[in-house]
């Protein structure tokens, strides 16, 4: 059976990603300043930004997830002014507001929300396992390459936000852009089952008998067939009074 599940990129968070320590200001009204790793982890759906340091500063392990998702607008970002969240991560999500003049929420909403709908391969994925275990086994072949080629419009949807400028991210002295990242390779590297499905197709028209023995399918019903056959009962009774 097909082994890879590629529903599960619809839900991961690591489809670009860009990560830095730096030093920056901590909170609001307050010249603070921290020493701490910040990340940004985009997915399909929004954005994960996370401040960390395992070093007790100001009374404090600094050890922040935040998870921003975005629809007409970033819901998340008004609560996370309302609990007064450290700088970095407010800065980072009011990028993907919106009102900001990067308009990084359009960009990637948009090409999140079409990648997200050519992932439904699962589909296909359920189909190719199915007739995987049928006498069918060159179907199963074309399954397996539609669902790659689903997976393949998705990284194209995805790509599109590298066609547009690139916002960057200044805190403090430093800056970064966002890169793709596990997911995206991961995708990528699902596409191998392309190269899977042809060879199967490819096989089945060559060497049909072998692809089912292979594969188990329609072998051992054919054999129990021929031995019920060759082991019939004779009514010699029957055969006399002929």
């Amino acid at each position: 059976q097909v082994i890879f599940f590629p529903a599960a990129l619809n839900f991961t968070n690591d489809w670009a990603e860009a990560r830095m320590t730096t030093k920056a200001t901590y909170k609001s009204f307050s010249n603070a300043v921290v020493n701490a790793e910040i990340g940004l982890h985009v997915g399909l759906y929004g954005i994960n930004v996370t401040l960390k340091n395992p070093v007790v500063q100001f009374n404090e392990t600094i050890d922040y997830n935040e998870m921003f998702t975005w629809h007409d607008t970033i819901e998340e970002y008004e609560e996370a002014l309302e609990k007064g969240l450290p700088n970095p991560i407010l800065y980072i999500a009011e990028k993907f507001t919106p009102s900001s003049p990067c308009g990084l929420i359009f960009q990637y909403r948009h090409s999140g929300r079409y990648a997200s709908a050519t992932l439904t391969a699962f589909c296909c994925w359920m189909l190719a396992n199915i007739l995987f275990s049928m006498p069918v086994i060159r179907y199963a072949g074309y399954m397996v390459v539609a669902t790659a080629a689903f997976i393949f419009f998705s990284m194209i949807s995805f790509t599109t936000i590298m066609n547009v400028p690139q916002c960057v991210f200044y805190i403090g002295t430093d800056s970064f852009e966002t890169e793709y990242s596990h997911s995206f390779w991961l995708a990528l590297a699902t596409i191998l089952c392309t190269l899977i499905g042809l060879l199967v197709v490819m096989f089945d028209f060559l060497v049909p008998e072998k692809m089912k023995e292979a594969f188990s399918v329609g072998v051992d019903g054919c054999e129990d067939e021929d031995d019920s056959y060759s082991e019939g009962y004779l009514n010699s009774f029957f055969l006399d009074g002929v």
